[in-house]
């Protein structure tokens, strides 16, 4: 099992979960980055979870089969024009310490497994997010442009998680996640309430918007992203 945080860091960071909230909703209204939102039925074929790596470790691992309600295939992306930061470049700043791209009002990555420095196959990190449920995750894969997460028993969410970036013409950083709610009252807010969607959706666009920042470049097109639901 993963070792807790220090219940010093755990009372610092559940303090601030009102601020966090107030400062969330407020940057959720007032967000200007464009955004182009398409959703759409997917297929079992097409919208399955990459297979872990045999190296990884499996135990305690909550994937999707282990979840409730259907499957939802989601990909953001970001075109990042006159970036000073490469693919690789970009990608070791971030695993090095993935918190300079999160929106650390809403959520923060805390290592609770595995040396510091440098993202390793095997680290843990409990993602700490107003509300009192935490976010534990493992890393599965780690490539030069890219890492891979899969969430732990207790997640709100029951699947994997990629982040990549790729060199061309612009630098493209995306954000792509197959996964089913991990309990029934998770399916709850994200169904019927589309409480965690919203939360969720402006999360990961700031991931992407402090990634531009983090590259010393400049957003072009707006954010896609794509929702792609397989019942």
């Amino acid at each position: 099992m993963p070792k807790r945080p220090p219940f010093s860091r755990r009372a610092a960071t559940a303090a601030a979960w009102p601020v966090g909230i107030a400062l969330t909703s407020w940057n959720y209204l007032w967000r200007t980055t464009p955004m182009h939102r398409r959703e759409e039925p997917g297929n079992a074929r097409d919208d399955a979870p990459p297979p872990l790596p045999e190296h990884a470790p499996r135990e305690e691992l909550q994937l999707p089969d282990d979840g409730v309600g259907p499957l939802f295939h989601r990909r953001y992306r970001a075109r990042i024009r006159d970036a000073a930061l490469s693919a690789e470049q970009l990608l070791a700043a971030i695993r090095i310490d993935p918190d300079v791209v999160a929106p650390t009002e809403l959520a923060r990555y805390l290592k609770v497994n595995g040396s510091e420095g440098d993202m390793r196959v095997g680290d843990e990190y409990v993602v700490r997010m107003p509300g009192p449920w935490d976010g534990p995750v493992r890393v599965v894969e780690v490539t030069p442009s890219s890492f891979r997460l899969a969430t732990l028993d207790g997640h709100l969410e029951a699947g994997q998680i990629d982040f990549s970036a790729a060199d061309g013409e612009q630098l493209v950083f995306s954000v792509e996640s197959w996964a089913r709610a991990g309990d029934r009252l998770s399916d709850l807010l994200h169904q019927r309430l589309r409480m965690a969607k919203e939360v969720q959706l402006h999360m990961w666009i700031s991931v992407l918007e402090q990634a531009a920042k983090l590259a010393r470049g400049k957003l072009t097109g707006g954010i896609e992203i794509v929702t792609r639901r397989v019942d």
